[in-house]
Formats: C-alpha cells, structure tokens, sequence
C-alpha cells in the first residue's frame, strides 16, 4: 500500500468517527462517546498528514510541524485546565478566529506558490489556474470574515465592549455593498491575479467580519457563536481545496453544514430572522434606547421564606441562566435538587436555548454536577407545565423569562419565545440587582405580584435554603 492509499484510507476513517462523534454530541447521554470519537478521528487525521508530508519535506520541517503541534497542545491543555464554564463561550469564540486566521494565511500563501509565480513551473495547470485563484480569494474572504467576527464576538461575550449593537448610518448598504465589491474583486482577481486585489479582498472582510458581529446585540450572541462555528468550518473546507487535502474539506463541510443549522434552529426560537442574523442584523435597526417605565415596586423574599415555600411545594421547576454559571452555583442547585426530590417533591429543570452565553451552556454545567438527565427539559417540553407548577426558581436567569417578549411589540426582544414562568403560582428569581440582563432589556417579572427577588450570590443562596431545609 502507499504512502497515498494509506493515508486516503486514514482520512476516510477519520471522517467516519467525525459523523459519529457529532451524532454523538447530539444526546446528554452519549455525549462524552461522541466526544472520545472527534478525538480519535483528529489523531488520525494527524498522523496521516504527517506520515504522508514526510514524503515531500525535510526532517526539519517536520521537526518543526511536531513542534509546532507540542506548542499548540500544550497551549490547548493549559486553556482546558484553567478556563471556567463561564468563559468558555469566549473562548470558543477566539478559537474561531484561529481558524479564519489560518484560513487567511493558508489562502496568502497558495497565491505566492502559484499565482505570485507566473513564471516558475508550479503544480497547478495553466486551465485550472482561474479555478485556483478563486479558491483562494474566496477562501481568504471567508477567513478573515470569521476572524474579526470572532474577535468582537469574544470582545462582547468577555465585556471588554459593550454588547448593544453599533448602529451606522445605513449599515444594511454597507453590508450589501460589501459583499458587492467581494464580487467584483473576485472577477478581477481570476481574470488577472495580483496583490494589490488580493490586499484590498482581505481588508475588505476584515472590515466587514468586524461590522457584521458588531452589528449584532447582545441578546443574539449565542447565535452569532454558533454562526461563527459555522463560519470557521467553510474557512477550513476553503483551505482543503487549497491544500488538496480531501479530510479538511469533509471535516470543514460537516462544521460548517452543523453550525449553519444549529443557528437556524436557535433563530427559529429566538423568532429571529436566520438571514438577518448571519448578515450582521440585516433589517434591524436595533434598539438601543432603556426602557423608563415604571414597573411598581418588586418585593423581596429571604432564603429561609424561600424555603417554607418548596417545603408547602408539590412541582418544582428551575429555569437557570447564565448567572448560575457566574455564581458556579450548579452543584448547590444538584444538591438542593436530590433533597427536594427526596421529600417527594417533583423537581425539573426548563432549558431555553439560549440560555446563558453558549449552545447547551446550562445543560454541560447541570451534567457537570450530576443532574439527571431526565428532569432537564427544553422549553418545549415545559411550557405548558409553568400553570400548574407550584414555584419557579429563576436562577440567574433574565432575557429567557421576560414576559415583554410576548406582551409589548415594541420590546427590542418581542416575539422571542421565552419561558413562561410568571404563570406559575409563586416565582422566586435569584439575581445579584435589578440590573437589566445581557439584552439590556427591562424584566416586567420582577414587580409582578407573584414574584419574589432573592438578592445575593446565587450559589451563597442556593446553600442558604438548604440549612434552612
């Protein structure tokens, strides 16, 4: 067997375990499996590459590709020890913008191999030099798109800036006008190559990467990581053309294909526009006045009337947020949850899907804390269970329970589907202040005659009741 079949043979492997690792991905329960299976297929697809590139190359560059890769590791490990679930929605973002990095730098260099050296005998022949140079535009537009856009994405999400959308003047025309020029410049480029075009593509999806996702508010920014996920997977599909490398394609398709349907259907419960979205808020022009209502006067409850009110409780439902991942309080709600349930209490959990600051945030930290599987509902499943459930406990949860979505048309969040908590017959709501949450929208919950605000830490509170229990 070759060189070549042996790693074909590698790579169709590796592509195998990426199908099951993501169908894997799909349930809590096989979920680490999948995991164990995108591990193996990279290893795979490794090793293959470097088996097959030391062929061509000197042992010096491979020891400098190995070196590379024991950087890289040893980086990776450093960031997966460290990094709290909290952060880990801005660190998938800024590993997004590795990705479209690469896809820029491999891009650059395929036209300084090939269309920089007219004159120089290269791999590429003369009738397929026009296809070539349009895999490489394109896939340096698409690179840097996803690389600014997920630098202001883990800008946001880290609260290095603001996270209300920046609104310029017919931002929608410069949108469109940029995507126009990219047409253009791409024509040009394929008919007669040059570094002055190729310049002038890369900083004009810079530009447009950056102004899409700031164009996009707070509210949407578990959406926009998904989005960029999607991104970076047709960056790497791009430089496997480029590369020759036929698992790069596979692998960036089944990323890219995932990710764009995962915003969809994120879109879809958000009552988002899916092309709106992913163009940076097309059709939007976004809200970024407060909201000076008067709402009345919210009132407060201590730890211990929160606990006489689970004890007289028969149904219990927990709505988390992405202040219980702040707080780390998930194993004070496990705990809290397995004494509930020891007394006969029914206790579920309602998951919006977007709760907190990434897809299945709060369903990784509740597993994590050895929450059974089978109590955690999407919003769907319990909905229509909100009226005949005795007490809510909205754990730093804001946006999701928002009755503005469904009461006030001129709310920046109407028609977002939430979780319809205040139907139920007491709702206490675990918040550090009465700050508007992410969206920067005021929460009418609070001041509702069935709602109690339980100030403070959320895991300190958590902990609170259960001496009190």
């Amino acid at each position: 067997m070759t060189a070549t079949t042996a790693a074909s043979a590698a790579y169709i492997v590796a592509g195998l375990l990426f199908i099951l690792s993501l169908a894997g991905l799909s349930r809590h329960e096989t979920a680490k499996a999948g995991n164990g299976f995108g591990m193996a297929g990279m290893a795979i697809a490794l090793a293959a590459t470097i088996g097959l590139a030391s062929r061509s190359i000197s042992a010096i560059g491979i020891t400098l590709l190995v070196a590379a890769m024991a950087v890289g590791a040893g980086i990776g490990l450093w960031r997966a020890r460290k990094v709290e679930m909290t952060g880990m929605p801005e660190l998938i973002a800024i590993l997004h913008s590795f990705v479209g990095l690469a896809a820029v730098l491999v891009g650059w260099n395929g036209y300084l191999s090939v269309e920089a050296n007219a004159g120089v005998q290269t791999e590429v022949a003369g009738n397929l030099l026009g296809i070539h140079s349009a895999e490489v535009v394109i896939g340096v537009f698409i690179g840097a798109v996803t690389f600014t856009g997920s630098i202001v994405a883990f800008l946001k999400l880290s609260g290095r800036i603001k996270s209300n959308p920046l609104i310029l003047p017919a931002h929608n025309a410069l949108n469109l006008g940029a995507l126009v020029a990219f047409a253009v410049l791409t024509v040009f480029f394929v008919i007669e190559p040059n570094l002055v075009l190729l310049t002038a593509v890369t900083v004009l999806a810079l530009a447009l990467g950056w102004h899409l996702v700031a164009s996009i508010g707070g509210g949407d920014m578990p959406v926009v990581v998904s989005m960029l996920n999607s991104y970076s997977g047709w960056a790497a599909a791009a430089s496997g053309f480029l590369l020759g490398n036929d698992l790069l394609i596979i692998t960036g398709a089944l990323v890219g294909s995932s990710g764009a349907y995962l915003s969809y259907i994120m879109c879809k419960a958000m009552n988002r526009s899916f092309l709106s979205v992913i163009a940076g808020g097309f059709g939007n022009e976004g809200s970024t006045g407060t909201d000076d209502r008067d709402y009345g006067e919210h009132t407060e409850i201590s730890a211990a009337d929160t606990a006489e009110l689970l004890l007289d409780a028969s149904s219990v439902v927990i709505t988390p947020g992405y202040g219980m991942a702040v707080a780390q309080a998930q194993g004070a709600v496990a705990e809290l949850t397995r004494h509930l349930r020891d007394r006969g209490i029914d206790v579920r959990f309602g998951i919006h899907p977007v709760a907190g600051r990434l897809p299945g945030h709060m369903n990784v930290l509740l597993a994590e804390a050895k929450v059974p599987y089978d109590v955690v509902l999407e919003m769907d499943e319990i909905n229509d269970d909100f009226a005949a459930t005795s007490v809510v406990l909205v754990i730093g949860a804001n946006d999701t329970v928002n009755p503005a979505a469904t009461e006030d048309p001129t709310s920046p969040i109407a028609g977002m589907p939430v979780l319809k908590v205040w139907e139920a017959e007491n709702v206490v709501v675990f918040k550090r202040s009465m700050n508007t949450g992410y969206a920067g929208v005021q929460n009418p919950l609070f001041f509702r005659d069935n709602s109690r605000m339980l100030f403070g830490d959320a895991r300190e509170r958590v902990e609170d009741i259960l001496r009190a229990l």
